[in-house]
């Protein structure tokens, strides 16, 4: 729904996890481009206070004016931040997102997909762009998939982290809040007939130590072999420390987020996306896997014939 004459910005409608429906006006519509009816969203607006996010890129960035994802993740991973449920992927992706949204406003600079320059006075710079922003809000889509597609999928579902992460303290007994009372329940007696939990002696249910990436990998290689059959092609899974060289043709979304599909000429993979590419697509990319999270670096277009 357009809310003015310019088309500028797009008013949406949630069903929130705590009962209530809300109306939300976006600064931009481009926001809900690619948010479908059912989808998962996270919907923000400035704070006004400094955001730890903020904080942490700071404190990173302190000595080297330099901000590197997958040196934040093997920081939180070795067990110097404290992550509810261990989901060291998301931890970082947040604050990527974050850095995204400092960049459009002029904040910060992305020198390469994993090295951000910060500046000094970052909190400072931050808090005074919040505090412009007023009303409007951010959207986040958590899911491309609705409930009823995550409780039967084989891919890491935004049920699963709630799960995982225990965040079940905010869902209402009413509207959209019970539905994900509900589905949760679904889901675990589906995660428990795929084999990846079980009912303990008590009555509860839980569920294997790596479920998240065993489930996003079962996934990934599914999905992966059947593109990669359409298109002609040998799948090849992504292992850590791996360089990754191909043309990157576009992203799909799974119940497990949103994945790059790259094409070598002779096989195909599926990479976590990563907003830096964006504007790559078509063209020749290389990057190396490290952990979940990859190092892009980006070549010259494509012509026809190669």
């Amino acid at each position: 729904e357009l809310t003015d004459e310019l088309g500028d910005r797009v008013g949406i409608i949630v069903d929130g996890i705590d009962g209530r429906v809300h109306h939300v006006v976006l600064g931009e519509a481009a926001m809900a481009d690619e948010t479908k009816i059912g989808a998962i969203v996270e919907i923000g607006r400035a704070p006004s206070a400094p955001r730890p996010a903020d904080r942490n890129i700071a404190e990173l960035a302190k000595d080297t004016g330099e901000y590197r994802p997958s040196e934040h993740r093997a920081i939180a991973s070795a067990g110097h931040v404290r992550v509810p449920g261990g989901d060291y992927d998301g931890y970082v992706e947040s604050h990527v997102h974050r850095l995204e949204a400092l960049r459009r406003a002029g904040i910060v600079e992305r020198a390469e997909a994993d090295r951000w320059l910060i500046p000094d006075d970052l909190e400072a710079r931050a808090q005074a762009y919040d505090a412009s922003q007023g009303r409007r809000a951010s959207l986040r889509v958590l899911s491309a998939y609705d409930l009823d597609r995550q409780v039967t999928s084989d891919g890491a579902t935004w049920l699963d982290r709630q799960l995982v992460n225990r965040n079940t303290g905010m869902l209402a007994e009413a509207g959209f809040g019970a539905e994900v009372r509900s589905a949760l329940e679904r889901r675990k007696d589906e995660l428990i007939r795929q084999g990846h939990a079980w009912r303990t002696p008590e009555g509860g249910v839980r569920a294997r130590s790596d479920l998240l990436p065993t489930l996003e990998q079962q996934e990934v290689e599914r999905v992966g072999r059947k593109l990669a059959a359409q298109r002609g092609l040998a799948f090849k899974s992504i292992e850590d420390g791996q360089t990754i060289r191909g043309k990157l043709i576009g992203s799909t979304h799974l119940a497990s987020g949103r994945f790059a599909m790259i094409d070598d000429g002779l096989g195909f993979s599926l990479v976590p996306w990563r907003p830096v590419i964006e504007k790559e697509i078509g063209r020749e990319v290389v990057g190396v896997v490290r952990g979940a999270d990859i190092s892009w670096q980006f070549g010259r277009k494509r012509g026809l014939g190669v």
